[in-house]
């Protein structure tokens, strides 16, 4: 049986290679909402899956919409608050959410190599840093892969990540607090994403670099996304349950 996806946003420049790469995987593409075109919940009566990659300002109503529809839903979309969070949470209730702050194949293997670094390196002795790059278009800082990569050294640490970040350092700061995980966002020019994970000590420095080249390999890991998420229950997934790395 053909899945049927649909995609939020289809006319973007991520909308458009979502359709693409849907096409080449066997789906079924049901269409795309736009801005002439902005009725979710009628493209989400039409799929089996609705893939969104849109703005974070929309996420509290389209989690509404997504909820009442029954459809599964894949969320892509950075720089959701923690408000947005609890919305896309609520949703997953009722229907099966893939949220990942990246569907790279790649990033997710870093992601899980992070947790396990975290864990094993002391934080009173290893300070861990998080420096990314994107194009001079992006509006949110830091990135969604770089929250999920402290996320995931968070996690190995056993801390929660807002209790220890530290983002944007400018002036007299003092002096280094144990176990920060530094943030640093760079911005310019077109690159697609570059992330590297620093874990620095007295004695040695250890650097996880993910870097990405085209937009593609999203859309590619999304479509992955949709197939695995449509013969699902509902729940909150991420990419790691996706990949079988849960």
């Amino acid at each position: 049986m053909t899945t049927t996806i649909g995609i939020a946003g289809i006319t973007g420049r991520m909308g458009q290679l979502l359709a693409e790469e849907a096409g080449t995987a066997g789906a079924t593409l049901s269409g795309g909402t736009s801005r002439a075109n902005p009725d979710l919940a009628a493209l989400a009566a039409q799929s089996d899956v609705i893939i969104d990659f849109t703005n974070a300002a929309t996420a509290q109503a389209t989690a509404t919409i997504m909820a009442a529809s029954g459809k599964a839903w894949i969320l892509g979309t950075s720089g959701l608050s923690a408000t947005d969070e609890a919305a896309v949470e609520a949703a997953a209730q009722k229907i099966p959410v893939v949220y990942a702050s990246n569907f790279s194949a790649g990033v997710n293997l870093v992601l899980a190599l992070a947790e396990r670094m975290g864990a094993a390196l002391p934080a009173d002795a290893y300070d861990a840093e998080i420096v990314e790059m994107h194009h001079r278009q992006k509006v949110d800082a830091p990135s969604g892969t770089a929250i999920g990569m402290g996320r995931a050294v968070a996690k190995g640490r056993g801390v929660i990540l807002d209790e220890v970040m530290e983002s944007g350092r400018h002036g007299h700061t003092g002096p280094r607090k144990t176990g920060a995980i530094g943030f640093a966002a760079l911005r310019g020019g077109q690159v697609v994403g570059e992330h590297s994970l620093i874990f620095a000590a007295g004695s040695e420095h250890i650097v996880l670099t993910h870097r990405a080249f085209d937009r593609r390999t999203f859309a590619t890991g999304a479509v992955r996304a949709a197939f695995w998420a449509a013969t699902q229950p509902p729940g909150l997934y991420s990419m790691m349950d996706v990949l079988g790395m849960a």
